[in-house]
């Protein structure tokens, strides 16, 4: 089938959740004989990766796209007036509209398939092939769970936000042919802003189809013995990132510390805020900062284990899913383990409160058993639900659905 591919950010490298993603559903498709046209926001940094895609796809089109505080401010008040979330509206470049009509009207797709909440608005257009919202996520439960955690003035913003992003998904499941989540939870989600009445029906056209990552090429590394180092990773641009690295860092860590005095902490990722950096400078010793790194084998090799402190988000966890393939010991919170087959004490421990998730870093940097048994655990999990090559086979059936149509 001939496929129209839009999406809001490179998928490549796929260093990040949302490439990584991507990247292996662009590899499957491609792998199933589909033919893909690739369209896709472009950041100044991204553009020399490029020409990987264009080795992939049957085609590459690629909008710039550049972000500043002042245009959102600007797309915030924009926002205010159209009624439309705030994303929708930072999203909506006219070179990427033109470029969609431009393409639909050149050649007969058999597929649009929008990656993503804010490339939706450009498949709206699409009239004639099948359509195909990538949820990745319900958006809207990402801006509500952070609501609680950023400064009073910001949450009547976020609030509204919210209640803009869940009307908005609710109408677009009911447009798009059909919606693609990566947890059974975001089906519920995802309907959350639509009309009883319609539900039923609706909840049919979702299916769950969770992310994947590729276990071949994230092999176990050989973890330093005795090792007191906690790493934890996760693009620090991204908030909920952010919320729960912090929460770790100042609330978290300090108990750990007084358990295990000679412990460690490396935090991995791009743009780091600066409380992070000052933290680094305040326990030179202890705390690194590294920011971004092209290869995480060396980190993984030195630390015990992975923390994975979330208390916002929604979908699936890409940095913990990576643990597992790398037969990493890994420590998270019932969000982050949101969709996710493992279970506490046999693939990961799950901690939520301050005091538990201490604990069981504690525990976990102490026994060097449970660390192993965890490691085996994670690799054998990775390796036979979320291999990228197993996982997205479930795409099959709605792939089949627009062939048939």
């Amino acid at each position: 089938m001939q496929i129209l591919f839009l999406t809001q950010i490179i998928p490549y490298p796929p260093n990040a959740g949302p490439r990584v993603k991507t990247w292996n559903v662009l590899r499957y498709l491609i792998g199933q004989g589909h033919d893909v046209t690739l369209v896709s926001f472009v950041r100044p940094d991204e553009a020399e990766f490029v020409p990987v895609l264009r080795e992939l796809c049957t085609a590459v089109h690629t909008i710039p796209i550049q972000r500043s505080r002042l245009a959102d401010v600007y797309y915030l008040l924009r926002s205010q007036v159209t009624g439309r979330p705030f994303l929708i509206e930072r999203d909506d470049l006219r070179a990427m509209r033109e470029t969609v009509r431009r393409l639909l009207a050149a050649q007969s797709f058999d597929v649009v398939h929008a990656d993503q909440l804010t490339m939706t608005q450009f498949a709206l257009e699409a009239d004639g092939p099948f359509t195909i919202f990538d949820a990745h996520n319900a958006t809207w439960t990402i801006s509500d769970r952070l609501v609680e955690n950023v400064p009073a003035p910001l949450r009547p913003i976020l609030r509204l936000e919210t209640r803009r992003i869940q009307r908005y998904e609710g109408m677009l499941v009911g447009r798009f042919d059909h919606t693609m989540v990566v947890i059974e939870q975001d089906r519920e989600n995802l309907l959350a802003g639509v009309a009883n009445g319609q539900h039923a029906a609706l909840l049919e056209r979702i299916s769950v189809i969770p992310i994947a990552v590729d276990t071949q090429e994230l092999q176990p590394g050989r973890r330093k013995p005795h090792s007191l180092n906690i790493m934890t990773l996760g693009s620090l641009n991204y908030p909920p990132n952010v919320d729960g690295i912090r929460w770790f860092v100042q609330e978290v860590f300090p108990l750990v510390q007084a358990q295990v005095p000679q412990v460690t902490l490396t935090i991995i990722g791009k743009s780091p805020p600066s409380d992070f950096l000052e933290a680094a400078q305040q326990q030179p010793e202890t705390i690194d900062v590294t920011g971004y790194v092209s290869d995480l084998t060396p980190y993984m090799e030195q630390a015990a284990l992975m923390v994975v402190p979330v208390r916002a988000g929604s979908g699936m966890r890409v940095r913990l899913l990576e643990a597992f393939a790398r037969a990493m010991p890994a420590v998270t919170t019932t969000i982050g383990l949101e969709g996710i087959e493992a279970t506490h004490g046999r693939e990961v421990l799950v901690a939520d409160t301050t005091q538990e998730f201490a604990d069981a870093v504690v525990q976990l940097l102490q026994d060097a058993d449970l660390q192993e048994e965890l490691a085996r655990n994670g690799r054998i999990l990775a390796e036979t639900k979320y291999d990228w090559q197993v996982a997205l086979r479930k795409m099959d059936a709605v792939f089949a659905q627009a062939e048939g149509r």
